[in-house]
């Protein structure tokens, strides 16, 4: 494989070995997607003819494309390629360091943690960082792999980073244990670890293990089941209320009203996954539409185009909803066929009683 590089224009021309047709297809994928998607992740633009490859744009971008797409090539002897382990590639590839190599513009939205710069996705996820640090309560609405709890948990740590709150408090609704922890074996902690874990990961990988444990231990970072906080007062903390669909009514108004001087809430859900016992609203529907409109809340709403994970849960999303949305149309459907049996009974029986009427 041999490399032409004009470092002037950031391009550089790519020429492949063996210059194999059916390898060059499988590279290249149906209508050139597998190309595509390495464009769109790396900001770049990427043509071929035969097996000489062009690509251009920022220098380190250019060359970490031409990086992937010969180890992609060398896939292609033995394994047929698919949109989705060119994604998972380009996931695992490492690139998000070419984000911190050519630094930060102006404007640009980036969470400094003490292991990782943490860039959001997107401008949704921009928005949403940007409206925790201009909002003290913020709603992150949206299904799973939008990166709402993830960001959540990056902008705490950042905030404790930089001495803003003196401390972080992860909260969630242990529904599956009914809020009953008692029953469970084990301390506090032990008993609300699995409810916690996604919460914990996050902290892992942007604090350390033994640092996380530390902070834990002096109750810098603290964890609660929800019903913990009745009656509290939370001054100075960095508050993240995870799973918040999960709450009751009665949960989130208590929840809300605990938050004190200097303190920034977030409040992360999913409204199409409550898994409150029949009978129970889910506190997040309502408060959605008791604070609407009120100053110093934001609200970002995510969907399945937001989805940062394997591309196979956005159309799994994506699956979900039409599937919803088509049952939702199917039963109104039914009901407007019911309400026409009914109206058309009720008119008989009127017909039936004007002819015994006028025959009497």
């Amino acid at each position: 494989m041999s490399h032409n590089s004009s470092q002037a224009n950031r391009i550089i021309t790519l020429t492949l070995e063996p210059n194999d047709p059916r390898r060059l297809a499988n590279l290249c994928g149906q209508r050139d997607e597998h190309l595509k998607l390495v464009e769109e992740r790396l900001g770049i633009t990427l043509r071929n003819r035969g097996n000489t490859f062009q690509l251009a744009g920022p220098s380190p971008r250019v060359k970490a494309a031409a990086n992937v797409v010969e180890h992609l090539y060398r896939e292609t002897e033995a394994s047929d390629l698919s949109p989705d382990t060119v994604h998972l590639f380009l996931q695992e590839s490492g690139l998000e360091a070419l984000d911190e190599e050519e630094g930060v513009s102006d404007g640009e939205v980036l969470l400094r943690t003490p292991r990782a710069l943490i860039k959001p996705r997107g401008l949704n996820q921009q928005g949403y960082v940007q409206s925790i640090r201009e909002h003290d309560i913020n709603f992150g609405i949206g299904p799973a792999g939008t990166g709402k709890t993830y960001l959540a948990v990056a902008a705490a740590v950042e905030a404790l980073n930089q001495q803003d709150v003196r401390r972080i408090l992860l909260v969630r609704p242990a529904v599956e244990a009914g809020e009953k922890l008692g029953f469970l074996p084990g301390d506090l902690a032990q008993k609300i670890d699995p409810y916690l874990r996604p919460l914990y990961d996050a902290l892992y990988e942007m604090i350390g293990f033994e640092q996380v444990g530390k902070l834990i231990e002096r109750q810098i970072i603290e964890i609660a089941p929800l019903a913990y906080m009745r009656g509290r007062t939370l001054n100075n903390s960095f508050i993240i209320l995870d799973e918040s669909q999960n709450t009751t009514r009665e949960q989130m108004k208590m929840f809300l009203t605990r938050i004190g001087f200097g303190s920034t809430a977030v409040i992360t859900g999913d409204v199409t996954q409550v898994d409150l016992p029949r009978g129970q609203s889910s506190g997040l529907i309502q408060v959605l539409d008791v604070l609407k409109g009120t100053p110093g809340i934001g609200v970002t709403h995510f969907a399945a185009k937001d989805v940062v994970r394997h591309p196979l849960v956005q159309r799994i999303i994506e699956a979900y909803d039409l599937f919803e949305a088509e049952q939702e149309a199917a039963e109104r459907q039914r009901k407007q066929e019911r309400d026409q049996e009914r109206a058309a009974l009720r008119r008989e029986q009127i017909e039936r009683d004007l002819r015994q009427g006028s025959s009497s």
